[in-house]
C-alpha cells in the first residue's frame, strides 16, 4: 500500500497576498516561495477568516467561522475547543507537532499537537484585553503606541531572532525524523513580515527607498476613507505617526525586507527537508494569517477587508513522489478554513461536526469556479461595529453594521477604488451578496453577540479601568521576552 506523504504546513504572519515575485509584485523577491508555486498551485483569491491574528488562527485551528466559535478578538484565543484538525490527526494516529507561533492561549491547553516546540502564545494567556473595549465612547486609544513599532529600518529585533530560532529548530526536527516510517504533519509558524518593521541588513538593502513602488490611494492626495475605516484606524497610531516621508518609505522597505527574510527561512526549511531525504515524499502548504495595508489608503497593519489586509497568499506544492500535475493557478475563492480541511483530507482523517471549508485538492479541480463564496469578519481592535466580507466571483461586498456598504468589481477595479453599492447596474450583484451573507450569519445578531461576550470578559477582569491596561500594547512578546 502506498505511503501517505508527510505534510509540512508553513504559516507566516501578515504577508500581503501580492507581495510575491510569482504574483507579479514589481519589487519583492521571494525565490523560495516562487519555487514552491512553480511545482504546485497558487491560489490567487485566498482570504483570511478574520484580518487579525488570534481570531484568524482560532478559525484555522478549528475550520470554523470566528462567530461560530466565539473567538472575536486578540483577547479570545483558541483553548482547544471545539476540537480541530490537530485532534483529527491524533485520532488517526498521525504524528503532529508544531514549531513556532501559534497564538493560542497556552501550552497547557490541548490544542491538537503532540508537542509544541518554542510556541508563541498570547501574552500571559490573556492577550490584548484593552482592544476588546470597542464602543466609540468607551474604547481605549493607544495614542502613545505606533502600530508599526518605535523603530523601523535595518537591524535585528526579538521577532527576527525568534524566526531564526524557529527555522533552526525546524531544520533539526526534519533531520531527526529522517528515519520515520510513518507519515507526519509538522506545522511551522514564522512571525515575519509582521511588525516591528526591522529587517536584517542584507534583506533591507534589497529595497532602496528610491526604487519602491509609487504610493497609492493616500488621503493626503485626496483619497476619502470610509467612515467606519476612519474610526477603526483612530484606535492606534498609524499614518500620522511617521516623522517624515522618508521614514515612511524606510518602513515599507523594511516590510519588503522582512518578506524576503521570511522567504529565506522557508528556503532553509526546504533545503533541510531535502537534506533529510524526505522532500520527495512531503507535501508543502504555505500561507499566512492575514495581510498588511502598508500605507495604502493611509492605513497600516490589518483590521479591514480591503485586499491588502484580507487577501492572503496560498500555495500548495504536492509531494514529488505523488506524480501529480496540479494547475499552476487556481482562481476559485478559498480561505484558511480550506487549509484546515485539506490537512484532514490529506491523512484521510475525520472531525466531527459540519464546517464550511473544503479540501484544496478538490477545489483545484475547478480552478475557475465563480460561484464559490468566501466569508470574513472583524469584531476586534478599533471596530465600532462588526465588519463582514463576502467574495463571490468578480464581486466583493464589505458590509459595515450601521454604515453604508462597499461593493467592488475586482475584475474591472482590482485596486478597489470605485464603490458600486449605489450603482443601479450593480444592484443585482449587491442583493446576491447580501443573500449569501444572510445564509452564513445574522449580521446584527452576531454583532450584538460579539459585544456581549466582550462586555462579559471585561466585567470578569474587573471593569474598564482594569481591562484597558491588560495586554501587550502592539506586538505579542516572543517566548524569551
Amino acid at each position: 500500500m502506498k505511503r501517505t506523504p508527510n505534510l509540512l504546513v508553513i504559516l507566516s504572519d501578515q504577508h500581503q497576498a501580492h507581495a510575491l515575485t510569482c504574483a507579479g509584485h514589481p519589487v519583492v523577491r521571494t525565490p523560495n516561495l516562487d519555487a514552491l508555486a512553480a511545482r504546485g498551485t497558487r491560489f490567487t483569491n485566498a482570504y483570511t477568516p478574520s484580518p487579525i491574528c488570534v481570531p484568524a488562527r482560532a478559525a484555522f485551528a478549528t475550520g470554523q467561522y470566528c462567530h461560530r466559535i466565539r473567538c472575536w478578538d486578540n483577547a479570545m484565543p483558541y483553548v482547544g475547543q471545539p476540537r480541530g484538525w490537530g485532534h483529527a490527526l491524533q485520532d488517526k494516529g498521525i504524528r503532529v507537532e508544531s514549531i513556532g507561533k501559534l497564538h493560542y492561549r497556552s501550552s497547557e491547553d490541548d490544542t491538537g499537537f503532540d508537542v509544541e516546540h518554542i510556541p508563541m502564545h498570547v501574552h500571559e494567556g490573556k492577550g490584548m484585553v484593552w482592544g476588546s473595549i470597542r464602543r466609540e465612547d468607551e474604547r481605549v486609544y493607544k495614542h502613545h503606541v505606533r502600530m508599526m513599532g518605535d523603530t523601523v529600518g535595518p537591524g535585528e529585533s526579538n521577532y527576527t531572532k525568534y524566526d531564526a530560532a524557529v527555522t533552526e529548530r525546524t531544520c533539526n526536527w526534519l533531520q531527526d525524523t529522517a528515519g520515520d516510517e510513518k507519515p507526519w504533519c509538522l506545522y511551522v509558524g514564522l512571525v515575519a513580515p509582521h511588525h516591528p518593521l526591522i529587517a536584517p541588513q542584507e534583506f533591507y538593502d534589497m529595497y532602496p527607498t528610491d526604487k519602491l513602488p509609487a504610493d497609492k490611494l493616500r488621503p493626503k492626495d485626496g483619497y476619502l476613507q470610509h467612515p467606519w475605516i476612519t474610526k477603526t484606524a483612530a484606535a492606534m497610531v498609524g499614518e500620522e505617526g511617521w516623522t517624515s516621508e522618508e521614514e515612511r518609505r524606510v518602513a515599507i522597505a523594511a516590510y519588503y525586507g522582512l518578506t524576503s527574510w521570511m522567504d529565506y527561512n522557508v528556503g532553509r526549511i526546504v533545503a533541510a527537508l531535502k537534506a533529510s531525504g524526505q522532500f520527495e515524499n512531503t507535501t508543502i502548504i504555505y500561507s499566512t494569517d492575514h495581510g498588511e495595508n502598508l500605507g495604502v489608503r493611509g492605513l497600516w497593519g490589518k483590521m479591514n477587508m480591503y485586499e491588502e489586509s484580507a487577501a492572503i497568499p496560498l500555495i500548495v506544492a504536492p509531494a514529488p513522489s505523488e506524480g501529480k500535475s496540479p494547475p499552476a493557478l487556481c482562481h476559485t475563492t478559498v480561505s484558511l478554513l480550506d487549509i484546515s480541511e485539506t490537512i484532514i483530507a490529506h491523512f484521510d482523517a475525520d472531525l466531527e461536526g459540519s464546517r464550511p471549508g473544503c479540501s484544496l485538492y478538490q477545489i483545484a479541480e475547478e480552478p475557475e469556479n465563480t460561484e464559490r463564496v468566501v466569508f470574513s469578519e472583524y469584531h476586534a481592535i478599533g471596530a465600532v461595529s462588526a465588519c463582514y466580507m463576502i467574495r463571490k466571483g468578480r464581486w466583493k461586498l464589505i458590509d459595515y453594521v450601521g454604515f453604508e456598504p462597499e461593493l467592488f468589481d475586482l475584475e474591472d477595479d482590482p485596486e478597489e477604488t470605485v464603490n458600486r453599492s449605489k450603482d443601479p447596474a450593480a444592484q443585482a450583484a449587491l442583493r446576491d451578496l447580501y443573500a449569501e451573507l444572510a445564509a452564513i450569519c445574522d449580521r446584527d445578531a452576531v454583532n450584538a453577540e460579539a459585544f456581549a461576550d466582550q462586555d462579559q470578559m471585561i466585567a470578569d477582569y474587573g471593569g474598564h479601568e482594569i481591562a484597558m491596561n491588560i495586554g501587550a500594547p502592539s506586538s505579542t512578546p516572543t517566548p524569551a521576552h
